[in-house]
């Protein structure tokens, strides 16, 4: 369990994030389309897992466009952006944002991903929502970069993700 804030609320995720060096457990998340995509869907790429509360609150819709824009220039690399948010509103929000380069994934019925991942805020104002944080996987699911962004109305920190993709340390 971890915790972290909701403009200065203390609220509790139901476990940790994975660890650096460790293998990220495989998941299945729902896209815009209804289609299931797995963590073993994307073998040999990296993964950049941006998760968040909403697409519709604008720090959440800002690290999606932000993610949109930067990864058009990463090789080899997916990023994939998860929130419960049904997969209509985030497929809706990426038709009006012209968002794609992105692929925008639905936890809503993923028990799995937010008991392995630990990001299911489990008290607090968006209590069942998913903690603001970024994952970064290598091709075969090492997490090499992990961030819980302490309070959840703060974006998470690109420059320190997208250095670990460039070999920036």
């Amino acid at each position: 369990m971890e915790t972290v804030y909701f403009k200065d609320i203390p609220c509790q995720t139901n476990g940790n994030l994975p660890a650096v060096g460790t293998i990220a457990p495989d998941f299945t998340l729902v896209t815009g389309d209804l289609k299931e995509i797995h963590a073993s869907d994307y073998e040999g790429k990296r993964i950049v897992l941006n998760i968040f509360p909403s697409i519709d609150t604008g720090v959440c819709a800002a690290s999606v466009r932000r993610f949109n824009q930067e990864a058009a220039s990463l090789e080899n690399t997916v990023v994939i952006c998860i929130s419960m948010d049904l997969p209509f509103a985030q497929a809706r929000f990426c038709a009006a944002n012209d968002i794609e380069n992105v692929v925008t994934a639905s936890a809503f019925r993923s028990p799995e991903f937010v008991k392995d991942y630990g990001v299911e805020l489990i008290d607090g104002p968006l209590k069942g929502l998913l903690a603001r944080s970024v994952l970064v996987l290598d091709g075969k699911r090492e997490v090499i970069y992990r961030q819980l962004v302490e309070q959840i109305t703060d974006e998470p920190d690109y420059t320190a993700a997208l250095n670990v993709l460039k070999g920036k340390f």
